[in-house]
């Protein structure tokens, strides 16, 4: 396959993902991996992994930055901005039409239930994302502190505290390598 088929068909597979994802990136993880890992074999799924690290920790939304690695490492720069642009243009023309609409329906009350539902889908779509992400995280001291670490920091402390994401993410990373690098020299000795 030549690549701008390629970039084509990433740009497909990302305008579907972006149009029927509601919940924003964490809910399309589990979507994203289906699609380039199981059904089109582009990537492995410790590919997945390493990238929803990264687009975690980069500036942006999560499902952007995913789609950018996920189309550069199949396709250089032309697939990550078929890929990018596949999973911005449905939100953006969802927004625009919501927009125009919403203010004369919000009051409707099928339009609340239908949110309220969405609401209950994104957070299964997540907690399925956590879990599977989990399943292939190497399970080791460290892991466990990062994870304990970090929810206590996000969602008990920051309860009393303003704290930015960025200096909870920066703080597991230093904490990540500091570690590693303990454990390579002890494995040297």
């Amino acid at each position: 396959m030549n690549k701008l088929k390629k970039a084509l068909k990433l740009f497909i597979v990302f305008f579907k993902i972006g149009a029927f994802t509601f919940g924003g990136g964490y809910a399309m993880i589990p979507l994203i991996q289906h699609e380039v890992c199981d059904k089109n074999k582009w990537i492995t799924e410790e590919d997945i992994l390493d990238i929803v690290a990264i687009a975690e920790s980069t500036p942006g939304p999560i499902a952007i930055n995913s789609a950018t690695f996920v189309g550069y490492k199949i396709c250089g720069i032309l697939g990550s901005t078929a890929a990018t642009l596949g999973v911005v243009v449905p939100s953006f023309l969802t927004m625009l039409c919501i927009f125009f609409l919403l203010d004369k329906f919000q009051e409707q009350p099928v339009v609340q239930y239908a949110f309220l539902g969405i609401r209950a889908c994104v957070l299964a779509l997540v907690i399925k994302a956590l879990i599977s992400m989990y399943k292939k995280c190497a399970k080791t001291w460290v892991s466990y502190t990062v994870i304990a670490f970090s929810v206590i920091m996000s969602v008990v402390i920051s309860e009393f505290v303003e704290i930015n994401t960025f200096y909870i993410i920066l703080s597991c990373a230093v904490f990540g390598l500091i570690s590693y690098s303990i454990l390579r020299r002890r494995a040297k000795k």
